[in-house]
């Protein structure tokens, strides 16, 4: 067995994986073939071989213009959108809702991510996020699609993306948990695949130990292949959609709260539009803002990069003083599945991004880890927003922050994005949903409310006096 994997390593100057072949357990060994086994390493050549090239979106930034869009009903900034059909806001939500009613909706939540960032050694869709509660993220997530599935008389599946890191803590926990009231049938968990991490210098995979390799999620747009991958009885979660009628799939990332899953209207902009695939941005605070900027160059959107946009592209302006790219991505999409399905049977629908890291690695010599001080590998990712080209008309629908946005990705005391910065804002929206509604709220009061209680204002006002005073911390739920 170690003379057939050695001559396949030589083909590809990879051969050092073996090195340690005979210190190893049986056991260990054949963890390692496993690993070797479940590479492309004329891929890994390939793309290392092209590490240089210059990312598609440099050529693409000066030829960029506004994409197609609608505004969300809660934006208040006046810069007219720029779509060819117009629709009303009453129109999209009753379509959206329509498609509710008929069963035709599904959702997928990508939780691949640790909360290493935050200091906490769990996936971050464990993390206790609510202000008064402290439910966690997957708590907040579930709640909205059980509200929706009770609203609208049907079970919507719900789609869990994982990664090997976080995927057997989230089954348990969710498990523990009941899936917060959905039923276990309705719950598809899958994990996305990986990526060796190879070196910077020599393109070699790494190890991480003498018997593993140094793999790496495949980014979220390993959710094409994952969704799409065959399980021990022969069926992919792709497959059991379509089994259910389900002809679209909302899709968001489990670090943000305020995400409004299902919501009618966006649902009605992407049906009426005609689109395949509908994303949320924000509009740009400053040229330099670090988010994926959404552009349509000859017809079709793109996404570009922060890191990958020319800042005097991204400081270009119009008559108005306006920002020529302004449309920032926060990850929250809408896919018809049949853009999924086509898509997941060509292996080059998405392009692999190069990222330089950090990585521990396996000193061939001695055999023990090493921490790198500086960059010295490459990853691997592809992202699912590079189905853009592809999608016949494509949209993008502008929401406001306050109402939709405010993803938890920094640690405790930093100035943006941090637990504190995402419990103020999920107050402020709070607050502002029982003021609308007729209460009072006073000011610094803790308030939070579930999603099985009322997920607007409007429905607050079917709950709440007028004139109620919340003045201490404050949880409503059914």
């Amino acid at each position: 067995m170690k003379d057939i994997i050695l001559n396949n390593l030589k083909q590809y100057g990879q051969e050092h994986l073996l090195t340690f072949w005979d210190s190893l357990s049986h056991s260990e060994q054949q963890e390692l073939i496993d690993q070797i086994q479940s590479i492309d390493f004329a891929l890994i050549a390939n793309l290392y071989q092209h590490r240089n090239t210059p990312a598609e979106s440099l050529t693409l930034a000066d030829q960029a213009s506004d994409p197609p869009s609608y505004k969300f009903s809660t934006v208040t900034d006046p810069t007219p959108c720029q779509s060819q059909k117009p629709i009303a806001v009453q129109e999209a939500v009753t379509a959206g809702e329509e498609m509710l009613r008929q069963g035709k909706v599904g959702v997928i939540l990508v939780a691949g991510g640790q909360g290493t960032r935050l200091g906490f050694p769990h996936p971050k869709g464990m993390y206790p996020i609510a202000p008064v509660s402290e439910a966690t993220l997957f708590q907040f997530h579930f709640e909205k699609v059980l509200a929706t599935s009770q609203q609208y008389g049907y079970q919507i599946p719900y789609c869990i993306m994982t990664s090997p890191a976080t995927h057997h803590e989230t089954v348990d926990f969710l498990e523990q948990k009941n899936y917060f009231g959905l039923r276990k049938e309705d719950v598809f968990i899958f994990c996305q695949g990986t990526m060796p991490a190879v070196s910077l210098e020599t393109g070699q995979v790494l190890l991480n130990s003498k018997n593993s390799i140094a793999l790496s999620p495949d980014g979220h747009g390993g959710m094409l292949a994952a969704i799409a991958r065959k399980n021990g009885n022969g069926i992919s979660v792709l497959d059991c959609l379509r089994q259910r009628g389900i002809e679209y799939l909302f899709y968001n990332q489990v670090d943000n709260p305020l995400v409004r899953i299902c919501s009618p209207e966006f649902l009605g902009y992407h049906l009426l539009s005609g689109s395949e695939l509908t994303s949320q941005v924000i509009r740009k605070r400053f040229p330099t803002d670090k988010v994926g900027n959404i552009v349509e160059v000859n017809g079709r959107l793109y996404m570009i990069e922060y890191s990958d946009l020319p800042e005097e592209v991204a400081r270009k302006t119009n008559s108005d003083g306006s920002l020529k790219i302004w449309a920032g991505s926060i990850a929250v999409h809408i896919f018809n599945t049949t853009l999924l399905e086509q898509n997941s049977k060509i292996t080059t629908a998405l392009p692999f991004h190069i990222a330089r890291k950090k990585v521990p690695f396996v000193d061939l010599q001695s055999g023990e880890q090493i921490k790198p001080d500086k960059e010295n590998a490459i990853k691997f990712e592809r992202f699912i927003f590079d189905l853009l080209p592809s999608a016949k008309n494509a949209v993008v629908v502008e929401v406001d922050p306050p109402n939709h946005y405010a993803p938890l990705k920094n640690a405790t005391g930093s100035s943006s994005d941090s637990p504190e910065t995402v419990k103020r804002d999920l107050i402020a929206m709070y607050a502002d949903w029982l003021n609308k509604a007729g209460a009072v709220v006073v000011a610094d009061t803790p308030i939070e409310i579930s999603p099985l209680f009322a997920d607007s204002p409007e429905k607050i006002k079917q709950k709440i006096e007028k004139g109620t005073v919340f003045n201490k911390p404050t949880y409503l739920k059914n």
